[in-house]
């Protein structure tokens, strides 16, 4: 039998495409239903920090448990019911207080789920790490689907509706992990503990820029379907540009692996640095203009999809099969946890402030500097390692 029909493909896919697809209610639609029941600006950053401020500790905690117990998929299911269970008070919830409550709840399981099967993914790939990306891309889709599905239903529908959405597709990635199969760890002893591999100047300094690119994103995931409809753009138009971002990241994913066989890691990092400072540019001043705001939506296959990509092979070589959930954990407490966090804070105090086209001034600043670091310190040593990958 080919070793490459070992592996489960479609329910890792499937995995991918409900979980992407809770992210396409959730991402462009919440801000707009937590304004909808007259939350504030502030509120609503607010509570966008507690959902990602899990992100700092829940990764790592589940992430240690998993590599000791080597129970992975297990932790995963646990997680997912008891995301969606709690999810579900937020029917119920009435006040800042109990939203802020459930929301730290919510997440602190939500937020354990990636980080993992990003490890179980590539444990069941193995020496096919450059398939990750044909996979991913069924995220991708999930997350188009939903969010034009949405952006269609909202206009016809209150944004009540949004809450039951996200309970059944958070419902439905729990079942799919039911078929999954436990992937097997390898436990052999690893070159380096885990502090020498962190305390590496190269290691630190990949954290710090996908922690910067992270915060850079904030004001995006949290403010720009409010951002749109501020400009007088319909919730329809709104979901088309949210899936026409994902769509290009899409593209991407369908050929990253020919891109991995002529660039290096470090070379698509660096381009896709750059790119970001640009699509933060042209939203923040030129909203009024559709043509640019297209443009800079096709900027997310490589802003987020490039990014990512590189940062999982990245994480993948840094720390190995043995100390792989704790390096995907680390790279998801510290990027989407503390980057999230602090651009959520930084985004809602200022938006109304110092007004839209400063926080994303403000963004595009901050991926010049993680530029420069990834410059003179993210890659080179992984540059060789990384045609393997391709």
């Amino acid at each position: 039998m080919n070793k490459s029909n070992l592996v489960p493909y479609w329910r890792l896919s499937g995995f991918y495409f409900f979980y992407f697809a809770t992210l396409g209610c959730f991402i462009p639609y919440w801000g707009l239903y937590l304004k909808g029941i007259g939350f504030s600006p502030i509120e609503i950053g607010e509570l966008s920090a507690f959902l990602v401020g899990t992100k700092i500790v829940a990764p790592l905690i589940w992430g240690w448990i998993a590599d000791h117990t080597g129970k992975s998929l297990r932790l995963i299911r646990i997680a997912l019911f008891f995301a969606a269970l709690l999810f579900a008070c937020f029917l119920y919830a009435q006040h800042y207080r109990w939203f802020a409550s459930i929301t730290l709840a919510f997440s602190f399981f939500w937020n354990a789920v990636l980080p993992q099967f990003e490890a179980v993914t590539l444990c069941h790939l193995k020496n096919e790490s450059h398939r990750y990306s044909q996979i991913r891309l069924w995220g991708s889709i999930g997350f188009i689907v939903t969010v034009l599905g949405m952006g269609w239903i909202l206009d016809k529908q209150p944004v009540a509706i949004i809450p039951f959405a996200i309970i059944f597709f958070l419902s439905s990635n729990w079942f799919v992990t039911l078929l999954m199969p436990e992937a097997t760890v390898s436990h052999e002893a690893a070159n380096h503990g885990i502090i020498q591999i962190i305390k590496k100047p190269e290691v630190l300094a990949f954290f710090v820029v996908n922690l910067l690119l992270q915060v850079s994103h904030s004001p995006y995931y949290v403010f720009y379907s409010i951002y749109l409809k501020h400009n007088h753009y319909s919730a329809t138009v709104t979901g088309l540009l949210w899936a026409l971002g994902v769509l290009a990241e899409i593209v991407l994913f369908v050929y990253m692996r020919r891109l991995l066989k002529h660039f290096t890691l470090r070379a698509i990092l660096l381009v896709s640095l750059v790119l970001a400072s640009t699509r933060w540019l042209i939203i923040g001043w030129c909203p009024e203009y559709l043509g640019l705001l297209i443009f800079a939506q096709l900027l997310h296959a490589a802003t987020f999809g490039g990014a990512h990509v590189v940062a999982i092979h990245l994480v993948h070589l840094y720390f190995g099969d043995r100390h792989q959930g704790k390096g995907q954990a680390l790279y998801t407490s510290l990027s989407f946890g503390v980057g999230g966090v602090l651009g959520s804070l930084y985004s809602g105090y200022y938006w109304e402030s110092l007004g839209s086209k400063t926080v994303f001034s403000m963004a595009a600043l901050l991926c010049g500097v993680a530029f420069l670091i990834a410059y003179f310190w993210v890659g080179r040593e992984s540059s060789k390692k990384s045609v393997v990958l391709g």
